[in-house]
């Protein structure tokens, strides 16, 4: 089929392989219309459809019959190994089996040092094994008592073990099977038997299937071919690799600040184009419905795995990081973070410690990736502690209108939080050790003045003054209730909290 893709891909200047994705994804909206048609009376049907779509989009489309084999393993071992494998050793035989099959494809990716441009399995690898390793632990789940489960995974325990069709269907579910999102297994087959609208209709309607999921899957639709043709018409002239080309070193600083912001916006459009592409073809299959609005309209939220909005122009880094790659973050929560955490105890540094590896090592081996990720811990640790030590002091009284210096405070965290973004995120796209050494170094380091100078402040004094000043008004900080993102490493506090207790317990 590469007769079709060809001369469009030449006209208009973008790989055949990123063709064939965004075809993938079109085609996906047509076919969640039909996939939706077929009655939840014929569950069969509705799993053959997912698999099939899926063949055509791997083998004739996308030329990956090889990488199709290969996903076709890890599911087929996963099947295996949680239907027969009972003891609580379980869940870490499939992580072990799927991690260690994906780091494989991302050596050989590396070793071919193939780019962002070409398409090949370890994309699709990675929304497979968040979801062969969640299904291993929801299997799990099922066969623990429910006494000793929280809330979600109560609501995500498999107690009945699937058929190999139903598996099938599930691990192949057509419009996440590319790019996300991921879903677990209870969720799937709530939307395969429409038990995820039961309970839930519009008083108005008289069908099953809410009304409005056309109306907010074509507007993710249109938003993501407008991301799509923002990023195609602009990426040749914005990107992250502009910085180490050598024009870019003759041009002012603060020319080169303002163009390396706007590139950092056009490298995150084509996730924002991926993402609400597939999230639109998502909700024409039904999935993620949410309930209603408060003006009876129906709301469909569950699919989202990108909140743009609070990404670029979030009040601070670490609503950011939670509005990037949602998904990734519910299953570093659930199937890493509390599962490593020993019965009994609350998650700490070494939980969080272990997260961050999974999650490094799910993304790849370049450099560039580890670079990003070692700085995110301390980005992570400047923002708790500006969250904990100057927030309170802004704040207004309960009740009382939004102040100026409040104003003030989130316009300055949207400002800082673009800017570190984009300096933390450049490795992360540039991969390699010296193209991002030699990015920071032409950006004069900016990113890591800014942290330094902040944790400098805070660890010289600058925490004692703020919270004695707390203290005086009378504005203590609110303990934290929501948890750092899994995706960054955790705060370096964290860090210092554990080394103390590792002493401790040596003097002990």
């Amino acid at each position: 089929m590469d007769a079709l893709f060809v001369p469009l891909a030449s006209a208009i200047g973008a790989s055949v392989d990123q063709i064939k994705l965004i075809s993938c994804l079109l085609i996906a909206c047509p076919l969640g219309s039909l996939f939706i048609r077929i009655p939840a009376s014929q569950p069969n049907l509705k799993h053959l459809f997912n698999l099939l779509v899926s063949v055509f989009f791997f083998i004739p489309v996308l030329n990956l019959p090889w990488g199709f084999v290969q996903l076709l393993g890890s599911v087929l071992g996963t099947y295996h190994i949680a239907a027969n494998v009972k003891g609580p050793n379980m869940p870490w035989i499939v992580f072990a089996f799927v991690m260690g099959h994906l780091t494989i494809n991302h050596v050989i990716r590396a070793f071919y040092n193939l780019s962002y441009e070409t398409f090949e399995v370890t994309g699709p690898q990675m929304v497979l094994t968040m979801k062969l390793t969640t299904f291993a632990w929801n299997v799990w789940d099922g066969r623990t008592a429910p006494g000793n489960l929280d809330k979600w995974q109560l609501q995500k325990r498999v107690t009945k073990y699937p058929t190999l069709l139903e598996f099938l269907g599930y691990s192949f579910y057509f419009p996440g099977v590319l790019v996300g999102p991921y879903l677990d297994f209870a969720s799937y087959m709530s939307l395969i038997d429409e038990s995820l609208f039961e309970g839930k209709r519009s008083p108005s309607s008289t069908r099953s299937i809410p009304d409005g999921r056309k109306r907010v899957a074509y507007r993710k639709m249109l938003t993501g071919l407008v991301f799509l043709g923002i990023f195609v018409v602009l990426s040749p002239s914005f990107h992250y690799g502009i910085v180490i080309a050598p024009w870019f070193m003759t041009q002012g600083f603060l020319y080169r600040m303002v163009y390396f912001q706007f590139s950092g916006f056009i490298e995150r459009s084509k996730y924002y184009a991926i993402w609400t592409l597939t999230e639109g073809a998502s909700i024409l299959t039904g999935l993620g419905f949410t309930g209603y609005g408060p003006s009876g309209e129906s709301t469909w939220e569950g699919a989202a795995n990108v909140k743009i909005l609070e990404i670029e122009l979030p009040s601070n880094f670490k609503v950011l990081l939670d509005s990037w790659n949602i998904n990734t973050n519910i299953w570093l929560r659930e199937c890493i973070y509390k599962r490593v955490t020993p019965k009994g105890k609350k998650p700490g540094f070494r939980s969080s410690m272990l997260t961050f590896a999974t999650s490094a090592f799910w993304h790849g081996i370049a450099t560039g990736y580890y670079l990003t990720f070692f700085f995110g811990g301390f980005i992570t640790t400047a923002g708790r502690l500006c969250r904990a030590n100057i927030r309170p002091l802004v704040l207004p009284l309960p009740g009382a209108p939004t102040t100026i210096t409040k104003r003030i405070y989130d316009l300055t965290g949207t400002f800082v939080s673009i800017l570190i973004l984009n300096y933390v995120a450049a490795p992360f796209m540039l991969l390699t050790f010296t193209d991002s050494i030699e990015a920071w170094r032409r950006l004069h380091w900016y990113g890591f003045w800014m942290i330094g100078s902040t944790l400098a402040f805070f660890w010289l004094g600058g925490s004692s003054f703020l919270k004695a000043l707390q203290k005086k008004e009378g504005k203590v900080a609110e303990k934290a209730v929501t948890p750092e993102s899994h995706v960054m490493p955790p705060p370096l506090d964290d860090v210092a909290e554990e080394l103390k207790e590792l002493q401790q317990r040596m003097k002990e």
